[in-house]
């Protein structure tokens, strides 16, 4: 267990405000009694009270909203229904299938858990803004910054959502859509603005927090996904932003790649923004409880039984080389742990080194009761095997681990930052050098060979290797052109309509000013 400063400042948050998950319901009372006459007379007291608006990070490591949205919507992971087991109405399977609507799950839950963080960040804003102390500026341009992160989320996934950036509405507030390329231009405006007033230090105080390179790294995603925003490409401020970072020498990649997600991995240097959970003072990283087989219980001496669901597909698995050192190596009947890896495969063990046998009759059509966790997924529904599909293994899995992980996860990383920059470059100039040396860094920590030249399908390809179970990979592919293709068990799409999220049934009941996204 990890304890940092960071976790009193946050809980701190919880005392001084509340927040509302709901952008149609934006007038409620501010029921704290803090004020400048009693409060905000130190640093310190500033930033507990920044506390709601990243505690409203707390369901990004989940499955049951923004995770699930950006990666089963993907090549990248599946949840297939294993005879009584997530089956849930068909709300999984119509994620990976782009049949979802109005009222599957993770698009209903998405929206609530993003605009949470806007209004947290609203309230906040508001509070400082009516402070009569000195020092108040840099902490709402801290707020201001990453209201404009939650901005890009909900502009990404829903694409026309209403702007708002006020706390003290009127009676009746119903905010109407704005269009995708009005909510760009505000993040836009709102970074750029608010950007250079953020601390340069990367260090402890600065740590999970907006500083002026995680600014940086929303603006160079935002630019890198501009064309797909807007209808106009913008990837030579991607790289400016880009080049903010790397040309800082703050950050670096690390030796082992594994590093990055270990249990105690606050120390890494790459970590630009990331969520610190802590499996008592802040949880919410589930990931052992959404891929982990029921039996696995016994591999890792976990608290609680895990719910198999999650897991990757054969052909992204197979996109690895067999020496790429991220890829790992299967377990196999000679021992109880394989080579560390992005992925969990092979014949699974106990803690004490027996092989593990799934006697449960509702897995009789398993082929062998060995657990063994096979890339090959027999089927989407109606009983995919127990043990079929590799396992999320990525992040460090500690004996004794609870449902709530200690790994903090990153939200943006050098790496990422390094290929964000090579592709811009790439954009503007296929031959770019430079963009295949940036490339080649990865590759080459990753043990592989280099690339010789550089192409849509092998650029595309590397972030998804790198970045992998980060939150990149439906952005990527709708960026590549991909996301709409054929892939295992899923036709391809009719139309390009899904590549934004309808609008929740509950908002549209909500609030009569908002419309439907076209296709709905």
């Amino acid at each position: 267990m990890k304890k940092y400063n960071l976790f009193k400042i946050l809980a701190a948050g919880f005392l001084l405000l509340t927040f509302n998950q709901s952008c149609t319901d934006l007038d409620e009372d501010l029921f704290s009694q803090v004020t400048e006459d009693n409060f905000f007379k130190t640093e310190e007291e500033f930033v507990s009270a920044l506390g709601a608006a990243y505690t409203s990070l707390g369901g990004y490591g989940g499955n049951g909203n923004i995770f699930s949205a950006q990666e089963v919507t993907s090549d990248e992971m599946v949840v297939p229904t294993r005879g009584n087991d997530w089956n849930d109405g068909g709300n999984w399977r119509a994620l990976y299938l782009h049949t979802y609507g109005p009222e599957t799950d993770i698009v209903r839950n998405t929206w609530p858990f993003l605009y949470g963080g806007v209004n947290a960040c609203n309230r906040l804003i508001f509070q400082f803004e009516n402070l009569e102390v000195e020092g108040k500026e840099a902490f709402i341009s801290e707020l201001k910054t990453l209201r404009a992160l939650y901005y890009l989320w909900l502009m990404d996934i829903y694409g026309n959502v209403p702007i708002v950036d006020r706390f003290d509405v009127p009676d009746g507030f119903a905010p109407k859509n704005n269009t995708r390329a009005e909510v760009f231009a505000f993040i836009e405006s709102e970074l750029v603005q608010n950007i250079p007033n953020l601390s340069k230090n990367v260090d402890q105080s600065t740590y999970a927090r907006m500083n002026f390179y995680a600014g940086q790294a929303v603006l160079a995603n935002l630019y890198l996904n501009a064309e797909v925003y807007t209808g106009k490409a913008e990837w030579a401020k991607a790289a400016a932003a880009a080049d903010q970072i790397i040309n800082s020498g703050k950050y670096s990649l690390e030796s082992n790649y594994f590093a990055n997600f270990n249990t105690n991995n606050q120390s890494s240097k790459e970590f630009i923004f990331a969520i610190p959970y802590d499996r008592v003072f802040f949880g919410g990283f589930n990931l052992p409880a959404m891929t982990l087989h029921y039996l696995s219980q016994d591999t890792y001496n976990l608290t609680f039984q895990p719910w198999n669901g999650f897991c990757s597909l054969q052909e992204f698995y197979e996109s690895y080389e067999d020496g790429d050192l991220r890829k790992g190596k299967p377990n196999t009947l000679a021992g109880p742990s394989g080579v560390r890896g992005n992925f969990l495969v092979g014949p699974q063990f106990s803690s004490g080194g027996v092989i593990l046998v799934d006697n449960d009759a509702s897995a009789a059509a398993d082929p062998d009761p060995v657990l063994n966790f096979n890339p090959t997924i027999n089927e989407i529904q109606p009983n995919a095997y127990r043990e079929a599909g590799a396992r999320v293994g990525k992040f460090e899995f500690t004996l004794g681990a609870t449902e709530n992980l200690d790994n903090d996860f990153p939200v943006f990383r050098y790496a990422d930052i390094l290929l964000i920059k090579a592709e811009a470059l790439w954009r503007q100039n296929a031959g770019s050098a430079e963009a295949l040396a940036l490339v080649n860094q990865i590759r080459a920590r990753a043990g592989v060979d280099p690339f010789t030249s550089l192409t849509a399908d092998n650029l595309l390809a590397e972030r998804g290797r790198e970045m992998f179970a980060e939150l990149k990979r439906r952005t990527d592919l709708i960026r590549f052109g991909k996301y709409n293709d054929a892939r295992w068990a899923k036709p391809k799409d009719p139309s390009t309509h899904v590549n934004i999220f309808p609008i929740p049934r509950a908002q549209l009941d909500a609030n009569k000013s908002l419309v439907q996204n076209p296709g709905y």
